[in-house]
């Protein structure tokens, strides 16, 4: 079974160097704003002025990132700042509020040192809310500007990776069955999306999990068994996935102009040939899965999926951004993909 979910190597290549050459960079934003909540992931800088062990502020991380423009899909010609630094002035395009190591869960992460949770990213968001109205001076017009916003949340890998994977340090992989931990996070995720939701966000996009038993940092830390993968955590975080998009169903019914949608990291990433890729980083790494600083990376990072144990390179991240904003298959976005809610009126 793990050969079949494993991303694979000439395919993922191919497709990236093709959807390399076909991005086009539109002249205005399709939105006014674009909000991001989550983790190491998608984290730009919300860490490097925490203790903590959860930062990329240093070499070789960025090495191929010399102030290139990100967002290109939806319009944004500047960087959405993170929420540390972001000013008045920026904020007005949007705040990325992610931190590396960050949960669904207050405690996860913890070991690394600091952190922001969903929970509290969630309490800055009220403060640029309350920021944006101040400026904008006019709190019902504040209030239809975000709802045409697009709000990314990308969070629940390191309520696995660094929680319930770690009994040592958490009790939640002591006390609870995979299943019954799935089903905390799904109800506490439920209750967060909730209030992103009353702070006034409506184009909602909420990604799942990819498949985090072929990182190599969870092969290297727990074996394989002679799979490509380890299997059971793969098992464990699909009992997750299975839930997320019911509960995205629910709330679009629920909150009558919610327009949240779910991107199936799992499809994207689901091979379509037989070839099954090496789970090799491009960078030599600590024990906890990151770059060693100022360690040399692999040459050809155009050939590596993993940059470092856990954090994919910039082909895998091509990838995965133009199919969430263009799916290329029913099962990658649902019930739309981010052009599509883009486009929505609410």
């Amino acid at each position: 079974m793990a050969s079949k979910i494993v991303l694979f190597f000439r395919f993922l290549i191919i497709v990236a160097l093709m959807q390399f050459q076909t991005v086009i960079i539109i002249a205005q934003p399709q939105v006014p704003c674009y909000f991001i909540f989550g983790d190491s992931l998608v984290d730009n800088g919300n860490n490097n002025r925490l203790q903590t062990e959860a930062k990329a502020n240093y070499s070789p991380y960025g090495i191929d990132f010399p102030l290139g423009v990100t967002g290109q899909l939806l319009g944004f010609t500047d960087f959405i700042p993170p929420f540390a630094t972001a000013t008045n002035q920026e904020i007005i395009t949007g705040v990325n509020y992610a931190s590396g190591a960050a949960g669904i869960r207050d405690e996860t992460g913890r070991e690394l040192g600091d952190r922001i949770s969903l929970d509290r990213q969630l309490l800055n968001h009220a403060t640029i809310v309350s920021r944006v109205s101040v400026l904008q001076r006019n709190i019902t017009f504040t209030n239809e500007y975000l709802k045409k916003c697009i709000y990314k949340v990308n969070m629940g890998s390191n309520d696995y990776i660094n929680n319930y994977l770690m009994p040592e340090e958490y009790i939640a992989g002591r006390i609870y069955t995979p299943d019954q931990f799935a089903e905390l996070l799904i109800r506490k995720y439920s209750l967060q999306l909730r209030r992103l939701y009353n702070l006034g966000a409506r184009k909602i996009a909420v990604f799942g999990l990819g498949f985090l038993g072929c990182t190599p940092a969870e092969i290297a830390r727990f074996g394989t068994n002679g799979e490509p993968c380890v299997e059971y955590i793969n098992n464990a975080t699909m009992l997750f996935n299975v839930r997320l998009k019911p509960l995205i169903d629910d709330l679009n019914n629920d909150l009558p102009q919610g327009r949240f949608t779910f991107i199936n990291v799992t499809s994207i990433s689901t091979p379509k040939d037989g070839i099954v890729l090496p789970n090799v980083p491009c960078c030599q790494l600590r024990s906890d899965g990151q770059c060693v600083p100022n360690s040399i990376p692999c040459p050809n990072r155009n050939l590596f999926i993993w940059y470092d144990g856990y954090h994919p390179t910039e082909v895998g991240n091509t990838v995965l951004a133009n199919r969430s904003y263009t799916a290329l298959s029913p099962t990658d976005a649902s019930p739309y993909d981010i052009s599509r809610l883009a486009q929505l009126t609410v």
